[in-house]
């Protein structure tokens, strides 16, 4: 059966994934879910994003999607491994679920010079150490340190981040991350809120730091990966277009979305899990 490609995320931060997707891929279909209406996930237990996470990826695979990606970090971090054991492997083996934090830590590996890497996210995927744990496979040698920033994903989704006093917040962030370890030169951007402050952040960074944002090397990651797995490709349909759904309203969707989206009208559609 022929399908589309489906995010999902618990918000909007992951509309920065589908660009960088899009980016890469325009011409393939995608269905995009956001479950708004119980967001944020990155306070809440590992248990309860699972359970979540799995109602939206089944959801998605009714709707044809064969493929779906985790566009969230705390979801990839909480639900994927679990899902992909479980789930994918036992009722849905001919389908595939992937997340964002390997493919941004592949490249993580190439930027940095001396191994010193820094993570920025939320509580929940820093909690997690999910980013420690898959540098360190490729990376043994790697000092990672993570360090949750709570206040960032209320400045974008608030409208604040391009606001004078959102400069406190990020610079208090980048302060903290390097007296953690003063020899980090490479900085991952582990939500997928962050882009939409990437300039604030350029300010306070030193220059020789390299910010790592996600959506454009998951991106990459997504049509290598479709070239490596052709009988995937080959199921998935080709129109150039994408569906919104969303489970909270779709005016206020609507209106967040043109933060992350370089584009004005967008239909969405309210869904239930």
């Amino acid at each position: 059966m022929m399908g589309k490609i489906g995010l999902f995320d618990s918000g909007y931060g992951g509309l920065t994934i589908l660009e960088g997707i899009r980016h890469e891929l325009p011409e393939y279909d995608f269905v995009y879910l956001g479950d708004n209406a119980r967001a944020p996930y990155g306070t809440r237990s590992f248990d309860v994003v699972y359970e979540f996470t799995l109602q939206a990826v089944k959801k998605l695979f009714e709707m044809d999607c064969p493929l779906i990606i985790l566009a969230c970090n705390t979801a990839s971090a909480k639900a994927l491994r679990t899902i992909q054991q479980t789930f994918i492997a036992h009722e849905m083996p001919q389908n595939r679920v992937l997340g964002v934090i390997r493919p941004t830590v592949e490249v993580v590996g190439q930027l940095s010079q001396n191994r010193h890497i820094g993570v920025l996210a939320t509580e929940g995927t820093v909690r997690s150490e999910s980013y420690d744990l898959e540098i360190r496979k490729l990376y043994p040698d790697a000092t990672v340190t993570g360090l949750a920033c709570p206040m960032w994903v209320s400045l974008v989704e608030n409208g604040e981040y391009n606001r004078p006093g959102a400069d406190f917040f990020v610079r208090d962030s980048i302060d903290r991350l390097l007296a953690l370890d003063p020899d980090i030169d490479t900085i991952v951007l582990g939500c997928t809120h962050f882009p939409l402050l990437i300039h604030k952040i350029k300010k306070y960074v030193p220059s020789h730091i390299r910010i790592v944002p996600q959506g454009k090397f998951v991106g990459t990651s997504l049509a290598d990966y479709l070239r490596r797995h052709p009988e995937m490709d080959a199921r998935l349909t080709r129109g150039a277009s994408c569906q919104f759904f969303t489970t909270e309203s779709p005016t206020r969707f609507r209106e967040q979305a043109s933060l992350f989206l370089d584009q004005d009208h967008i239909d969405v559609q309210r869904i239930q899990l």
